[in-house]
């Protein structure tokens, strides 16, 4: 196209490709006087009173009277390679297994078998059918692999059980919106904003501006 030609108005340039979904989740176990587990852009409460994250780096000691899962769960965030076998204990030992098995898939992915990874999503899933992070994990993964339809069936499902998920309805945004279903990714990335208000405001402004002359042109 020369200069002088002018861009048909109904072509948009959606930079949705750009934008990098939000990463993987650990389930955190749920303890006295917390609503459920730990969803804020994936910072979790190592059982720490004040709600705040056990800094990286802490040399955290494990104490006699600690589970398996709370056990792996520490050895996991202090990146102990005891971790993955700390979930399996807790798994044989039948002890919050969908949280243990949905972590473990986490630290498949992250070390990129997705193959192992999808199986332990979905040993999570064969034992609590209702575990929210592994329905966003197993999305992430299938937006990997660019199978959107299935990638928003999860995501769906995580923010259908977990209304608060703000990553889940980001990552949902972004896969509507390459699906070009933008209604639906205005409203998932509407309501990001509102579970968020400190994320990347700049990002998802421009998305949001990009969908409404979407929806506008539709």
């Amino acid at each position: 196209m020369s200069q002088n030609e002018k861009q048909p108005d109904n072509v948009i340039r959606f930079p949705v490709e750009a934008v990098s979904k939000l990463g993987f989740k650990r389930a955190d176990k749920p303890a006295p006087g917390k609503s459920g587990r730990m969803e804020d852009e994936g910072q979790m409460n190592l059982f720490n009173p004040s709600g705040s994250a056990t800094p990286l780096g802490t040399v955290v000691p494990l104490s006699t009277g600690m589970s398996s899962f709370e056990e792996a769960l520490i050895l996991d965030e202090q990146g102990d390679a005891r971790a993955e076998e700390t979930y399996l204990k807790a798994i044989e030992d039948d002890e919050y297994a969908a949280d243990a098995w949905c972590n473990l898939g986490v630290m498949r992915s992250t070390g990129g078998d997705i193959e192992a990874a999808f199986d332990c999503f979905a040993q999570s899933l064969t034992a609590e059918p209702r575990h929210a992070e592994s329905h966003y994990n197993i999305g992430n993964l299938y937006f990997e692999i660019s199978d959107l339809r299935l990638a928003r069936t999860h995501y769906e499902k995580a923010t259908d059980i977990a209304p608060g998920f703000a990553s889940a309805f980001f990552n949902l945004g972004l896969v509507t919106a390459l699906s070009e279903d933008y209604q639906a990714a205005h409203d998932a990335l509407h309501r990001y904003k509102e579970l968020a208000p400190h994320g990347d405001v700049a990002i998802v402004n421009e998305l949001l501006g990009y969908i409404r002359t979407a929806i506008r042109l539709s």
